[in-house]
């Protein structure tokens, strides 16, 4: 294999594909990049067997061929190189001989027959989505995804797509998140669960543009088409949460704050909680004001932001972590909440239509015991 082609386009690949090697493995060719030159491109691939990115760099290929490098040291020795072109040749010893300007670089590669072939997803009709809509959809949920692996399932977003109209949930045992929009799709109905870790790497290849994305669904894996790359990842399977049973079906109290304001004041309660010293937020809503305090071994704070309250007064408790967390991600300069008492789940909404739903459990008070 001979190719030569620019260092800075080489590098960022590289860079990105690295996101999809593996660290710690048994197999040594997924600690690699997988580099194959034909034609007049290069086309670079990483894989871990559960997330792959794949995607291919202009180069001027004197020989046909391929070869597995350690992801981590070509990507720094690319980094560094000091020239504008690099040169990358292997022979069938598997070594390959790096060169910029006055830098020359032998490494050690793998056979390409020792690297795993990445899964294939066909068939089907693509979805395609806004690349700027849809991180933000993934930005309002993800937060809300289980951490722990009491059930895996939940530690991925669930997408529910139907005729005109995207779905993303995410719960973690104590708060859910919703985001919808609608898109042009006029396919079946299609419901799979994607790895956080997954969306998280595919919204590092998103542009600031008017870009879509294309995603291919199959049994077991996803495809996301990102400009020149291509991400694919295992599907999460099992039973999610009935989400929409979670959803009180109504509400005696109705709640208009500005979303600003209501996050400052409980980041000033804050300031005593910490994660030693836990204590919940107890919450006042009453009096077209919600008032706001907290007491722990570090001492007491009280805040009270106003507000346009119809209904009946609440008294009720949070982990302050998951109410502000849910609030910093709502996009509307007021937000409208609804509760049903201080032990029903509190709904967090836009003030007008439900492109967003976040719920969140209260937390008992100990007033209340």
């Amino acid at each position: 294999m001979k190719f030569i082609c620019e260092t800075s386009v080489l590098s960022e690949a590289c860079q990105n594909v690295q996101r999809a090697v593996s660290t710690k493995n048994a197999i040594p060719a997924i600690e690699g990049i997988y580099l194959k030159a034909l034609g007049g491109e290069v086309i670079l691939t990483g894989y871990d067997l559960e997330l792959g990115i794949n995607t291919s760099v202009s180069a001027r290929v004197e020989e046909k061929g391929g070869i597995v490098l350690n992801a981590r040291v070509l990507c720094d020795i690319l980094r560094r190189l000091p020239g504008n072109t690099v040169r990358i040749e292997s022979d069938e010893r598997q070594m390959a001989l790096i060169t910029s300007d006055s830098a020359e670089y032998t490494l050690v590669g793998i056979s390409p027959k020792e690297f795993p072939e990445l899964p294939s997803v066909t068939g089907g009709f693509p979805i395609v989505a806004g690349q700027e809509m849809l991180k933000e959809m993934i930005r309002q949920t993800i937060f809300a995804v289980a951490t722990n692996d009491t059930k895996v399932v939940h530690t991925g977003i669930k997408f529910e797509i139907s005729d005109n109209l995207i779905k993303l949930i995410a719960v973690d045992g104590f708060r859910l998140a919703i985001r919808k929009e609608a898109i042009d799709y006029s396919g079946e109905f299609s419901s799979f669960i994607v790895p956080s870790k997954t969306l998280s790497e595919v919204v590092k290849l998103f542009r600031e543009d008017d870009e879509t994305v294309s995603i291919s669904v199959g049994k077991k894996h996803i495809v996301f088409e990102i400009g020149s790359y291509s991400v694919v990842s295992r599907l999460l399977d099992g039973e999610f949460l009935n989400y929409k049973s979670a959803i009180p079906g109504e509400s005696t109290t109705e709640v208009r704050v500005n979303t600003r304001q209501f996050i400052d004041s409980i980041e000033r309660i804050s300031l005593i909680i910490t994660d030693k010293i836990k204590s919940p937020l107890r919450c006042t809503f009453g009096d077209n004001a919600i008032r706001l305090s907290s007491t722990t071994a570090l001492g007491s704070a009280s805040d009270e932001v106003s507000a346009a309250i119809d209904g009946s007064s609440v008294d009720i408790g949070f982990n302050n972590r998951f109410l502000i967390e849910a609030l910093r991600v709502c996009d509307t300069d007021e937000v409208r909440i609804l509760l049903n008492g201080p032990v029903s789940p509190i709904l967090i909404m836009p003030p007008d239509g439900d492109s967003f739903l976040f719920l969140i459990l209260p937390v008992r008070l100990k007033t209340e015991a």
